[in-house]
């Protein structure tokens, strides 16, 4: 008996730590890159929560080298130099506050946290707080960490050996010995601050160069989350884990499923060569497991991110992003549209130099984002995520929760549509050269519906196309190949 406990126990707390924690009637992650605490904030309660994002996930916030000498590129907040909570995007104050108004509409927050490594070798290492260390000699002396807190200083440079993966600094970055007690500490501490101040979740960044035990023992000692900051007594963190896992390698992305949920890279290039037309859309009608990705519930899916949109990480070519926007906006509306995993949407600046940090003035702080009277952003700001095409995707999301795919609809080639049981149905057109002249089971009940594509249903009215499903529940769908979008949309809560 006490077995079997044991481990209904451990299962009910693997299952826990794969639950992001949503508001009823939300979903989706919004990443927004390198923003400022104080503007994220406004973002959810301006924004995010009437438009039902459900949560945010935050650049690192913890201390790292401010690299001045190289045009303070964005992966600098990925060179750690202390855990006190000090980075451009703002204090630990303001941290704070963000974490509490973003919870006091129902956005919740989730932190890049980095303790793969600290950073690699720099000369005169200062951070955004103050703090200095001798990088070459692995002296952190606001943590503090020493020589003896790090693996050797060998190099990742064999996928092929889990030791090498895990044990070995990647691209010179002092990797830490996770295994030692005193290493855990600091992190667990740091952790458990970051759940004190309110947030749900992490993403771990380079979880697959740390071993799966440490990992699951770090989490393990996680605090549940905050009862002061309205989570349910003992709710564990959501863990959401970087391992980029597309095959053919040692490490592998089903070793991390025991204690979290993991960032599936093989969606987003699936994704890409799909839409891109290097494979059929047709061929999406079983996407998920049978394709080889993990299980729903144990996947972190995302179109891009923030390292593979500029050609690192995984996906190469394939990869969709702001500059193919039509496609991308296909390609983040069958996300949302399909039952599988738990989504992020990307929120970008712009950049042509793939080293470019975010919008700054001439002293390198980040300017603010600013909002145009379309709701697109300004500044140098991309902002995805207020692109008509993909917050109206969000309501869709959110309306059909809980129904499966049904009804798929394929012309053999690359023009697909489907329904979401009787509340959504979406069609897509990725001929080139071809319209999408159909008619199509949309599986709602008769009336006219704004198509949240081309518009949305504002003030009783359709800005955009206006469908009218009849009787049987079937409509005549239209998306010319010349249109700016591919992608048609209508829901139960889009009907007049």
């Amino acid at each position: 008996m006490w077995s079997l406990l044991s481990v209904l126990s451990l299962a009910a707390v693997v299952f826990a730590q794969k639950d992001p924690h949503w508001q009823q009637g939300r979903s989706a992650i919004v990443h927004l890159f390198e923003w400022k605490f104080d503007d994220i904030a406004a973002e959810c309660e301006r924004f995010l929560a009437p438009m039902g994002y459900a949560g945010v996930q935050t650049s690192p916030v913890n201390e790292y080298l401010e690299l001045a000498e190289r045009g303070r590129p964005w992966w600098e907040r990925y060179q750690p130099i202390s855990y006190k909570i000090a980075s451009r995007s703002g204090d630990e104050n303001s941290f704070a506050s963000m974490v509490k108004r973003c919870n006091a509409v129902g956005v919740r927050i989730y932190v890049d946290v980095v303790f793969n490594h600290m950073s690699g070798n720099w000369a005169n290492a200062h951070g955004y707080g103050g703090s200095t260390a001798d990088t070459f000699n692995e002296q952190y002396y606001a943590v503090p960490y020493g020589p003896g807190d790090f693996h050797s200083t060998c190099t990742v440079d064999n996928y092929q050996d889990a030791n090498n993966i895990r044990n070995c600094e990647l691209t010179g970055l002092h990797d830490l010995n996770q295994g030692s007690d005193y290493v855990r500490g600091k992190v667990i501490e740091f952790l458990n601050k970051l759940v004190d101040l309110g947030v749900a979740g992490f993403r771990v960044d380079a979880a697959k160069h740390m071993w799966p035990a440490d990992l699951q023992y770090i989490y393990s000692q996680v605090k549940d989350l905050s009862t002061n900051h309205g989570f349910p007594s003992g709710t564990r963190p959501f863990f959401y884990q970087e391992v980029i896992d597309l095959g053919g390698e040692a490490v592998k992305k089903t070793e991390y499923t025991g204690f979290g949920t993991v960032t599936e890279f093989k969606y987003g290039a699936e994704l890409g060569n799909a839409f891109r037309g290097n494979n059929p859309i047709k061929y999406l009608k079983n996407f998920g497991p049978e394709w080889g990705l993990l299980d729903s519930a144990s996947a972190f899916v995302f179109v891009d991110n923030h390292d593979n949109q500029r050609g690192h990480g995984a996906g190469g070519a394939s990869i969709l992003t702001y500059k193919n926007a039509k496609l991308y906006k296909m390609a983040v509306a069958f996300m949302l549209s399909w039952p599988y995993g738990i989504p992020r949407v990307m929120s970008s600046f712009a950049f042509d130099n793939t080293d470019a940090g975010p919008p700054a003035d001439g002293s390198g702080n980040i300017m603010s984002v600013t909002v145009n009277s379309d709701n697109t952003c300004g500044n140098g700001w991309v902002c995805e995520h207020r692109w008509r095409q993909i917050y109206n995707m969000i309501a869709f999301r959110n309306e059909v929760e809980g129904t499966s795919m049904n009804d798929w609809w394929d012309d053999g080639n690359k023009q697909i549509s489907y329904c979401r049981g009787g509340k959504g149905f979406i069609a897509f057109n990725n001929e080139f050269n071809t319209d999408f002249k159909q008619t199509r089971q949309t599986c709602l009940s008769a009336g006219t519906y704004c198509d949240i594509i081309s518009g949305s249903k504002e003030n009783g009215r359709c800005t955009g196309k206006s469908i009218n499903v009849g009787n049987d529940g079937t409509a005549y769908i239209e998306i010319l190949s010349s249109e700016d979008d591919g992608v048609l949309a209508i829901h139960a809560g889009s009907k007049l």
